[in-house]
């Protein structure tokens, strides 16, 4: 049988391959062309279509083409499931679906860049997959050190290289950059999402929300902006002029009540009652 998919494989149309070669169909013959000509050429030469819009065998949802085979021809072996995260998040962009995601994005990069025969690069991607299988249903429990000595060493030289790393590394680039553009948004009352950011600064969003708590205070993303948001709020329950439903809005809160709410989390009260013990009665407006 005939699969026929998108030239210059990465992933999803490495992995799709593996899984019917190894699984569904060892006598298959797994076609590359170009991203239009896919579905065309699937029906003239009566090749089954995959990882293309509009056909079957594609993505659905959050889930990948990998994702589907799986379910369409009930593979229950536990390694695949195993596997499908970590195929899914590469393929997505969402290493956080899986640590190894990350890993597999980078090695699929890397050897789409090396090799430019589809046909070569799909055979040197059976070879990963075989590893990666290998690993999901024998080894995935090893770990890479076997004796308790060496474990220990190991994690007390790590804890030595991440407080050297802490103490003496200065902060890299994108972090003041991205403390000005925060401050910016919040000063100007426009909502700022991490994606956004990370085109902005082009930095990788996985790395970014990784990396963020180290330069930030140690709060998340979402933690530093709503700190942010709340420190203006305090400032302006300062000033008589505004009144709780205008300083909801000039902090970026959809609504007043959802003002409320985050300020009462991050301080303990409410902003009527910071308002009054901090200014005194005010006069209603």
């Amino acid at each position: 049988m005939q699969w026929i998919t998108r030239e210059h494989p990465k992933v999803d149309r490495l992995a799709c391959p593996w899984l019917i070669l190894r699984f569904i169909d060892p006598a298959a013959e797994i076609l590359y062309v170009p991203a239009d000509a896919v579905v065309p050429t699937a029906a003239r030469i009566g090749a089954t279509p995959f990882d293309v819009p509009g056909v079957e065998f594609t993505h659905y949802g959050a889930e990948c083409t990998f994702d589907y085979f799986l379910r369409k021809y009930q593979l229950t072996d536990p390694a695949l499931h195993l596997l499908a995260p970590i195929v899914r998040g590469a393929d997505t962009d969402n290493h956080a679906l899986a640590r190894e995601a990350a890993g597999l994005w980078a090695i699929s990069a890397g050897l789409a860049y090396n090799i430019r025969d589809d046909q070569q690069l799909l055979q040197q991607g059976l070879l990963i997959y075989d590893a990666l299988y290998s690993w999901a249903r024998h080894l995935q429990g090893q770990p890479h050190t076997q004796h308790g000595e060496e474990q220990l060493l190991v994690q007390a030289y790590t804890a030595y290289l991440r407080r050297s790393k802490d103490r003496g590394s200065a902060p890299p680039a994108w972090a003041g950059q991205l403390r000005e553009l925060i401050q910016d948004h919040v000063d100007t009352n426009l909502t700022l999402r991490l994606t956004d950011v990370a085109d902005a600064l082009q930095v990788n969003a996985t790395y970014l929300s990784r990396e963020f708590a180290r330069y930030f205070d140690n709060l998340s993303f979402g933690e530093y902006s709503r700190k942010l948001r709340i420190d203006k709020a305090l400032q302006l329950l300062k000033n008589p002029a505004y009144s709780l439903a205008e300083i909801a809005y000039l902090t970026g809160f959809s609504d007043q009540s959802h003002f409320t709410r985050i300020f009462r989390q991050q301080t303990g009260q409410s902003p009527a009652a910071y308002r009054k013990s901090s200014r005194g009665p005010v006069s209603p407006r």
